[in-house]
């Protein structure tokens, strides 16, 4: 499975009033690598697949996450992120989230599991998106 890495840095304004990371930003940082996977495979922003492919992006459908350890202001973040299974409409990609230690070792600061879809307007006129097939040309470049 390819793995693409995004990195954050966490900035004091990150932070609670206990100095932890207050846990919806982990959310926002995992919704932007997953957009940071798929460009970094080469698949063109969602703009452009939705002129060309009618995918107006990869709206989530699940989520389960395990908050392991805290991380804080000045901690940079590694976010490892995998699509682990490919289903007819959706896929699972998962996200790891990890701090680097002094010692060389990485502490493990969550770990995510979501369901995406493949997402394009309703061909009925109607508000709302529908989930389409795996297009065939973004799975084989993030297949590489």
């Amino acid at each position: 499975m390819r793995t693409i890495t995004h990195t954050v840095r966490v900035e004091f304004g990150d932070c609670d009033p206990a100095g932890i990371v207050w846990f919806p930003n982990f959310f926002r940082w995992i919704d932007a690598a997953s957009r940071h996977f798929f460009a970094e495979c080469g698949v063109p922003r969602w703009e452009e697949t939705a002129k060309t492919m009618g995918v107006i992006g990869t709206p989530l459908v699940d989520t389960h996450t395990k908050f392991l350890k805290t991380a804080s202001y000045g901690d940079v973040l590694h976010i490892r992120t995998q699509i682990t299974e490919w289903r007819d409409k959706s896929f699972v990609q998962t996200y790891r989230i990890v701090r680097a230690r002094p010692d060389g070792e990485e502490d493990v600061i969550l770990e995510c599991e979501e369901v995406r879809i493949f997402a394009s307007k309703r061909e009925d006129g109607k508000n709302g998106i529908r989930a389409v097939p795996v297009p065939a040309d973004i799975r084989a470049l993030v297949e590489g």
